[in-house]
């Protein structure tokens, strides 16, 4: 969580500075999302010994006996639904466009093109999932030259994704705004 939420504030100060410093804005709102906070908890034992029967005991500290992950729980209007935007294995939204959620979808498959590109394509956020707001449990895919082919992220960073992302990525409104000074890969969107 820790690394897809520097990726992601990345890209906003990217976005940020670029929006400030075009003569013009650009023509759509920039959605504001953010990854779920988390931390780990362990949980220790304690052991009391005591020398003799109805002595006084010693307490002293036990080793770990638990490890918990905590997350931020994601709380949902009426109308929202936990929504998966972008897949793990694929880079387009994993919505239609009369979706429930595809414009967040359609930014977010934005952010991974400029993470690729600021990371001369070592790096990207995929696996995008959550609500409108808050996202949680993402896949970082790392390019194999990272960390000498090994798995930094787990086993959901899949060979050859990001190699495949430059022919693979779609282009949408977001990438193609000037202000933003994106080279295009491709576009297999109708205008978005």
């Amino acid at each position: 969580m820790y690394w897809a939420k520097s990726l992601l504030n990345y890209t906003y100060d990217y976005i940020d500075h670029h929006i400030s410093t075009s003569p013009t804005p650009p023509p759509f709102e920039i959605p504001r999302v953010r990854f779920v906070d988390a931390g780990v908890a362990l949980g220790y034992g304690q052991c009391s010994a005591s020398s003799k029967p109805g002595g006084k005991s010693n307490t002293k500290a036990g080793t770990f006996s638990a490890v918990y992950l905590l997350k931020e729980h994601i709380m949902f209007d009426d109308n929202q639904e936990f929504t998966k935007f972008i897949h793990n294995m694929d880079y387009v939204p994993s919505l239609n466009e009369d979706q429930y959620g595809y414009d967040l979808a359609i930014f977010l498959a934005f952010t991974q093109h400029i993470q690729y590109v600021q990371t001369e394509g070592l790096v990207f956020v995929l696996d995008y999932q959550g609500s409108l707001t808050l996202l949680t449990d993402p896949q970082i895919l790392t390019h194999l030259c990272v960390n000498d082919g090994d798995d930094v992220f787990g086993g959901g960073n899949i060979e050859g994704i990001v190699d495949e992302f430059k022919c693979k990525h779609s282009c949408n409104l977001y990438c193609r705004w000037p202000g933003f000074g994106l080279k295009p890969f491709v576009s297999l969107e109708k205008k978005n």
